[in-house]
């Protein structure tokens, strides 16, 4: 199901043994579009720190229904290891540093290197088999293991993660081949593969008020400094795109819809 990365702000993230706070922001990747981390306010219990929390730590089950109606992300982490997770300033650039700390403090695998969203998988809940390997919990590595992990961490220390805020990107002006067609107001994602299938463009001041769905597949570049994005299509293709309906529920008939009027391959039919 796709849902606004906006209605998931405020979800609680809920460890094994208590809730860690509230979802402030979501860190994604500008390269396979996917949601790498949740961006948490811990509220009083930590001293109203931010922390950051990933996705590969939702509990093996993947989120229940129930989850999405009480509005929580569980994570088989607890409070303890939060507390004592490595500190990152969530209000400056993550560095692959950085993420290579905090993966390693938590037993995660890498994400990256391979061509796949996580790793091989396509959810985060089935990335990680829940065997942590760490050394203050006695665990060894054998030598060509650690060897291959020191290698690892060297290669990619320096890798420039592309990590973005999905706040950030709010208000992007949106450019078509021939012209600009809008502006980015709203993220959405697929819920159990934390991929951002879609960017919701308010053509408000070119096209009346309509509003369209555009599909970062179709981008051919993003400025982060002009703060603009620009995608391989022209302005009548988006002109005469079927409209997003915040208020209807969007489902599949709508997506075959859009994606033919593109003449466009499909996210969910590519092998």
């Amino acid at each position: 199901m796709l849902r606004s990365m906006h209605d998931l702000v405020n979800y609680s993230i809920v460890a094994t043994d208590g809730k860690v706070g509230k979802v402030i922001d979501f860190l994604f990747d500008d390269e396979k579009w996917a949601v790498r981390y949740f961006v948490v306010e811990t509220g009083n219990w930590l001293s109203s720190r931010k922390v950051l929390i990933s996705p590969i730590g939702i509990q093996k089950a993947g989120i229940q229904e129930k989850n999405w109606q009480e509005k929580e992300f569980p994570v088989a982490i607890t409070k303890e290891q939060v507390k004592n997770s490595p500190e990152i300033d969530t209000e400056k650039p993550v560095s692959r540093q950085h993420e290579i700390d905090f993966l390693g403090y938590y037993g995660y695998p890498y994400y990256w290197g391979s061509t796949g969203i996580w790793g091989e998988s396509m959810y985060p809940y089935s990335f990680y088999d829940g065997i942590v390997q760490r050394p203050e919990e006695h665990q060894e590595l054998d030598g060509i293991a650690l060897e291959h992990d020191k290698a690892n961490r060297k290669q990619h220390q320096n890798d420039d993660p592309h990590l973005r805020s999905s706040k950030a990107i709010i208000g992007y002006h949106i450019h078509a081949k021939d012209g600009d067609i809008g502006h980015v107001s709203a993220v959405l994602i697929e819920d159990d593969s934390m991929v951002v299938r879609y960017l919701v463009v308010d053509t408000t001041n070119w096209f009346g008020g309509k509003k369209v769905l555009i599909s970062p597949e179709w981008i051919d570049d993003i400025s982060w400094l002009d703060n603009s994005v620009t995608i391989n299509l022209i302005c009548e293709q988006i002109k005469e795109a079927p409209e997003y309906q915040i208020s209807k529920e969007l489902n599949r008939d709508y997506e075959s819809e859009l994606h033919k009027h593109y003449g466009l391959s499909s996210y969910w039919e590519i092998v």
